[in-house]
């Protein structure tokens, strides 16, 4: 990382702060949170919010997951691509998806090859929205016809997040390693 962790001694947060960081993570900070704990503003509403993007929502958690993977492989953000896979996992998706989903990556302009129906829409819309941050109309429109507005809101908020994290991680030099430390 290409700042300190953050420890208690420091820089010193409030202890609910810390729980509740702790909570949501099963116990263990991340070396992301080692990141944000340096900011007691962020780090609060980091946590409520994409607490709530990961685990509030009621939109399909697989087509979610798909949408924040897309986003980790175009940015190259492996931090994100680490977390997020095996929870694209766990929610239904497949290692054959996952190694769709890696070529698509790659190539982009192409269509998503290994990747139907709704999984195929995702990660182009994730890729135009990652990418050209603008989504063309067309794309647009089949993101209406075939899901709510719910639907659409949240699948964007996610993978509008997840870009952020990207940057986050990326500019800071976040790494994947000593995750499994404990405060």
């Amino acid at each position: 990382m290409r700042i300190p962790d953050w420890t208690p001694d420091a820089k010193p947060q409030p202890q609910d702060l810390v729980d509740a960081v702790l909570r949501r993570r099963g116990g263990a900070l991340l070396n992301l949170d080692r990141a944000l704990l340096w900011s007691e503003p962020l780090a609060r509403g980091w946590n409520v919010y994409l607490g709530a993007v990961r685990t509030g929502l009621p939109t399909s958690r697989k087509l979610r997951e798909l949408g924040i993977c897309t986003v980790a492989l175009l940015t190259g953000a492996e931090y994100e691509y680490h977390h997020h896979a095996p929870d694209f996992l766990s929610a239904g998706g497949t290692r054959a998806e996952l190694d769709a989903l890696q070529a698509f990556c790659k190539s982009p302009a192409q269509a998503p090859r290994g990747l139907a129906g709704d999984e195929a829409l995702v990660a182009r819309y994730a890729a135009q929205m990652t990418q050209q941050v603008r989504v063309d109309e067309d794309l647009f429109a089949q993101m209406k016809a075939r899901f709510d507005t719910t639907e659409v809101v949240e699948l964007t908020a996610t993978i509008a997040s997840y870009n952020m994290v990207a940057r986050f991680l990326l500019a800071l030099g976040v790494t994947p390693d000593g995750e499994t430390r404990m405060l």
